[in-house]
């Protein structure tokens, strides 16, 4: 008996992936949506900008060190029990951080939301992969992938849509509504676990991940506020890569590792895992680089360019189920290789924007970037969760989501290391904040990481097209060897 034979659950799919879905969106939303915020909180509190960003990271790390656990545990005790009891603490974690008075109310409250978001992430896309059959799966997929990338790109805008009619606790508060909502119907509708492991947890693997993880975001995120010459900077990113190194050789002798290293052997998969990273670096540099341009360059007032950078999503939100039921039909792999391809055009294209350029072009850039990531992000997810057995669907779904997680990271880094790179060679002295320098500086570290996304998604273009052509040519030699 699979979920797929039951008439019941079939009938109710739809229904299970919203509610899927609305917790996808709102965990994903939390890891952008506070950034925009963060001034607002620093000037209520009475904290330096620089401490409140731990609110944003302690969230983020949480969630990338937790992840594989979270997804293991589902392979073993059940994915729609560990789902269920994240939606409860992503739930609470979201109304104490609307409560808090103090950074470290603050960041406790939000360790705990994201523990609650690293459950539901790492199984929401074996749950989907589970309760819908193949014919279907794409297109599910799709909107799944469809509200990750939403809750990604429009964090600035819908935050600062909040920020403007409401106070900063509202940006966590909203969660809560719509948690209780998804609670009480997803307690009714989402059906008892039926695949289960019966193997251990790898306590070993999950405590040396979790130091890997800390390490290397310690490194990469704090590098940012005091330069990566620092010599415990430097230390921490060198140490971390030591751990990660003896964590798989760990994990190749343990009985029950927490990562299946076997997964990676497929190169469809190892592949189709490569490129979501490479394209959620992309758009994390988008997502750092895009607010300050169409407001400090374009002159926008924060709710304008709120508006004008929902285009992105907005476009997103069309294609990307489009593109899943397409890829249900044709096969994913040519629909990945062209949204790549427009994404390495959509990226040249914000590459070549400055101060004289017109809202219209930048909207038709960014609409095109909505265009990429919809073409791309549906058909990937369909090939990474469809190679993989059922009993390891909640693992195979938590790496994917830490790729997207540490995609983000890395594309925040990459974005604010060249931003301020560029703009302090150009300048002649070091430069740590750029919201307050010229346009002219702005715009030349703006083009060199919109340059660099583009050559990122290159990669990725070059490797599926590289991948597309070896298969089909595989496909017309077999009937001449036949």
């Amino acid at each position: 008996m699979t979920y797929q034979d039951d008439p019941i659950i079939q009938k109710n799919r739809w229904l299970i992936l919203v509610i899927l879905n609305l917790f996808t969106f709102m965990a994903t939303l939390d890891g952008s949506i506070v950034n925009i915020a963060l001034p607002v909180v620093s000037r209520e509190l009475r904290l330096p900008v620089a401490q409140t960003e731990w609110i944003v990271t302690a969230y983020l790390m949480t969630i990338c060190a937790a992840i594989l656990f979270f997804g293991k545990l589902g392979d073993i005790i059940g994915k729609i029990k560990i789902f269920r009891l994240g939606m409860m603490i992503f739930t609470v974690g979201s109304l104490l951080c609307g409560l808090s008075t103090s950074l470290t109310a603050i960041v406790a409250s939000r360790l705990v939301q994201a523990l609650g978001a690293s459950m539901t992430m790492a199984n929401s896309q074996g749950i989907v992969t589970d309760i819908f059959p193949g014919s279907e799966r794409g297109k599910a997929l799709g909107l799944t992938g469809t509200f990750v990338s939403l809750g990604i790109i429009a964090g600035p805008s819908l935050g600062g849509i909040i920020l403007s009619s409401l106070g900063w606790e509202y940006i966590f508060w909203v969660n809560v509504p719509v948690g209780l909502a998804a609670l009480a119907i997803g307690w009714r509708k989402l059906p008892e676990d039926l695949t289960k492991l019966k193997v251990k947890i790898d306590a070993a693997g999950s405590a040396l991940f979790t130091v890997f993880i800390l390490l290397l975001f310690a490194g990469l995120l704090l590098g940012q506020q005091y330069g990566y010459g620092q010599p415990w900077i430097m230390s921490s990113l060198v140490v971390s890569a030591i751990v990660f190194v003896y964590f798989i050789r760990f994990e190749k002798r343990t009985v029950s590792p927490l990562l299946q290293l076997s997964m990676f052997r497929n190169p469809l998969f190892s592949l189709s895992i490569l490129c979501g990273f490479l394209v959620f670096v992309s758009n994390s540099c988008f997502n750092i680089v895009a607010p300050f341009y169409v407001q400090d360059v374009l002159g926008l007032t924060p709710s304008q360019a709120g508006l004008l950078m929902m285009l992105f999503p907005i476009v997103m939100v069309v294609v990307a189920p489009l593109s899943g039921a397409l890829s249900d039909k044709i096969g994913s792999e040519l629909l990945t290789f062209i949204g790549l391809i427009v994404l390495v055009v959509a990226q040249l294209g914000m590459s070549r924007l400055d101060g004289d350029s017109s809202i219209a072009l930048a909207g038709a850039w960014m609409a095109l970037l909505g265009l990429g990531s919809g073409l791309f992000q549906s058909p990937n997810n369909s090939l990474v969760m469809s190679k993989v057995p059922k009993t390891q669907l909640g693992i195979a779904g938590s790496i994917n989501a830490l790729i997207r997680n540490v995609g983000m990271v890395a594309g925040i880094t990459l974005a604010t290391t060249t931003l301020f790179a560029v703009m302090s060679a150009k300048a002649g002295s070091r430069i740590k904040d750029f919201g307050s320098v010229s346009s002219d500086l702005f715009l030349a570290g703006m083009h060199v990481v919109f340059l660099a996304a583009s050559a990122i998604c290159m990669v990725g273009a070059l490797l599926t097209g590289w991948r597309l052509w070896s298969a089909r040519r595989s496909a017309r030699e077999k009937p001449l060897n036949a």
